[in-house]
């Protein structure tokens, strides 16, 4: 599969480079072989599977019908489409326990401890790349073009499958690490995130007046929220109270916060300016996390004040996860439509 992926990848880039198609197609060089491996570890029923076949194709074929000349709905179905893909993989992932909190639990863990073996082992390629280049310029030769095409390109595609391939299969180093890099960053982010916001009210930037800021604000939004989601679901069942919960319950807030200056200089920017693809798409995600957040919250302070169990706070992440691939479904196969 690996293999497979890699010499995909590099073929999809030949036609890339043609200009063909469009660089997006990148993704199906590694997705398809993940979900594949995913389908043979859970052994979903037939039906299921021709499901997540038939939702494939139609996918890849739809995204090649698009005009090669994107407009800002094509571009917006383009920014959706590997968060479609991600849901795609994760019903792949779960199989047929995709409407268990366990079983979604677990495609969220897989995809924290994935992005650490995928970072370490990238490194390790970071370091064979630079010991390639220099030692072919000591004979005078510049290969640096050739090998980052078939070689670095090939090799990041097929260690997307390695890694997930050393994930599923209980590679301890990604299971006893993920934890402690969970219960060290959340605290940094905190203090970062609050020491950034502190500096924006002094230095007076206006998301509502300035774009460029309005989305550095959203990035941060996705960014803090994946940060807590991934410190929540490696934080275990424990129905005991750790410090970690409450720096992961004001991240929370502050991500809440922080959501609603978006949604409102979203809402202004609306009414000023008037309908784009990209406004309502940013709009639609923002509403989407926003009511994600509060449920996380309210879930939070229950858990807090012993009203429920830890078990709780997972749900409110859990359930929620098929309205993100909703959405982005919507977005990636209705705007380039609707705002033809």
């Amino acid at each position: 599969m690996a293999v497979l992926a890699g010499i995909s990848t590099r073929l999809i880039l030949h036609f890339v480079e043609l200009e063909a198609i469009t660089p997006v197609n990148i993704v199906f060089g590694v997705v398809p072989f993940i979900g594949a491996y995913f389908v043979y570890n859970s052994a979903p029923r037939r039906n299921f599977f021709a499901v997540l076949a038939v939702l494939f194709i139609i996918t890849v074929f739809y995204i090649n019908m698009l005009s090669l000349e994107p407009n800002d709905s094509i571009i917006m179905a383009y920014l959706h489409l590997p968060v479609y893909l991600w849901v795609l993989l994760g019903l792949a992932f779960t199989g047929n326990e995709y409407s268990k909190g366990r079983a979604r639990l677990a495609y969220l863990k897989f995809n924290g401890e994935f992005c650490i073996v995928y970072a370490i082992m990238a490194i390790s390629g970071m370091l064979l790349t630079g010991l390639t280049m220099q030692l072919f310029s000591f004979v005078g030769m510049d290969i640096s073009e050739f090998y980052f095409k078939n070689v670095v390109l090939f090799g990041a595609a097929a260690l997307a499958v390695v890694g997930a391939y050393l994930v599923s299969n209980n590679l301890k180093l990604a299971k006893h690490i993920a934890p402690y890099i969970a219960k060290i960053f959340s605290p940094l982010v905190l203090l970062t995130l609050m020491a950034y916001l502190a500096t924006v009210v002094i230095v007076g930037k206006n998301p509502f007046t300035d774009r460029n800021f309005l989305i550095l604000f959203n990035g941060i939004l996705l960014s803090v929220l994946a940060i807590t989601i991934f410190s929540i679901t490696e934080s275990g069942a424990d129905e005991k109270k750790k410090i970690s919960d409450y720096i992961n319950f004001i991240l929370i807030v502050i991500a809440l916060i922080i959501d609603s200056v978006a949604l409102s200089a979203m809402v202004f920017r609306l009414s000023s300016y008037g309908m784009t693809p990209n406004r309502i798409a940013v709009l639609g995600v923002n509403i989407l996390i926003w009511a994600n957040l509060m449920w996380i919250m309210v879930s939070y302070v229950r858990f807090l004040q012993s009203k429920t169990g830890a078990s709780s706070v997972q749900d409110a992440i859990t359930k929620y996860l098929p309205v993100y691939g909703l959405w982005a479904a919507f977005v990636t196969f209705t705007f380039p439509l609707i705002f033809k």
